[in-house]
């Protein structure tokens, strides 16, 4: 007669939070053979799906006697306190540097104005966008989800505060030089920022009367008799690409390093929102136009 083979016993396995050691779940008949992996995805189906808060009891996978599981988020801050810190930072911090308060550029610099015309384009046009931004918050913008973690806020003030004085200092540096093809490389610059902004407007108008007051209903994004929101063919997220274009825009009219940085770097995390943003229309709808690409058209 065979004996058991006790390296082929299924196992049992209790999965415990490492804060609390509270179990979270009890596995058996796992095979000896599998792999962590597998047992991740075992405790996977166990937790359930995550629900939304607008499911309804009734319409959910469960009998008379329903099982919800907390989960523990930690700490969380409203959207909208997080973007109106973000953003009213670098409006107060790149005036300081334009005014050059006191203990910036050295006492015979204080309070004294730069003599290039572009220097005093770039502050308003600055200040004109993060003002835009913080309006936007404010009357435009329907958020899908009321918090996010409060670490987000250090992450998030770091990145915006800490560019705006870096692009703020050497703009407004009393040893500042204008861009290489003067006036005419400021216009072109300028016309870049100004039709950017216009469409990011736009584009915020037309998915903010996509989704109701009070509502979280998802529609796909179509072009509107607005022109700015043609791009809505091509792209998933115009938003982020008419975002992109200002920033190109200003780093032209200020020939600025800093600036260029910060289109960089906000680029490459546009497009990661962008491509996410895609995958989740082309998941959720059968019918989603095929031409359009998450951010660049016909490109990325």
């Amino acid at each position: 007669s065979k004996h058991p083979d006790p390296f082929h016993t299924l196992r049992e396995v209790e999965i415990l939070d490492a804060k609390i050691r509270e179990k979270l779940c009890f596995l058996d008949k796992v095979e000896p053979h599998a792999t962590i992996a597998e047992i991740k995805n075992l405790f996977t189906k166990t937790q359930g799906k995550s629900l939304k808060d607008e499911d309804v009891l009734q319409k959910l996978p469960v009998g008379t006697t329903a099982t919800l599981y907390f989960r523990d988020l930690g700490a969380q801050i409203s959207w909208v306190t997080v973007f109106l810190t973000e953003y009213a930072g670098p409006l107060f911090i790149y005036l300081l540097f334009y005014f050059r308060v006191p203990f910036i550029y050295g006492h015979k610099y204080d309070f004294t104005s730069s003599r290039h015309t572009v220097v005093h384009l770039a502050c308003i046009c600055h200040s004109f966008h993060y003002v835009k931004r913080l309006l936007e918050t404010l009357f435009v913008h329907r958020f899908s989800h009321g918090t996010m973690p409060l670490r987000n806020i250090f992450k998030n003030c770091t990145y915006y505060w800490g560019f705006a004085a870096w692009m703020a200092y050497y703009i407004n540096h009393p040893l500042y030089t204008p861009p290489t093809y003067g006036a005419q490389q400021v216009k072109l610059a300028l016309a870049i920022f100004v039709i950017c902004q216009l469409g990011n407007f736009s584009i915020h108008m037309a998915l903010r009367d996509l989704r109701p007051a009070g509502s979280k209903t998802r529609k796909i994004p179509y072009p509107t008799k607005n022109p700015f929101t043609w791009l809505f063919l091509l792209v998933s997220c115009p938003n982020y690409t008419y975002e992109v274009g200002s920033w190109i825009g200003f780093a032209i009219m200020t020939q600025c390093l800093p600036v260029a940085l910060f289109s960089l770097v906000g680029f490459t995390q546009m497009t990661i929102w962008a491509k996410g943003k895609h995958r989740s229309y082309l998941k959720e709808f059968r019918d989603y136009p095929p031409l359009r690409m998450p951010i660049i058209p016909f490109l990325l």
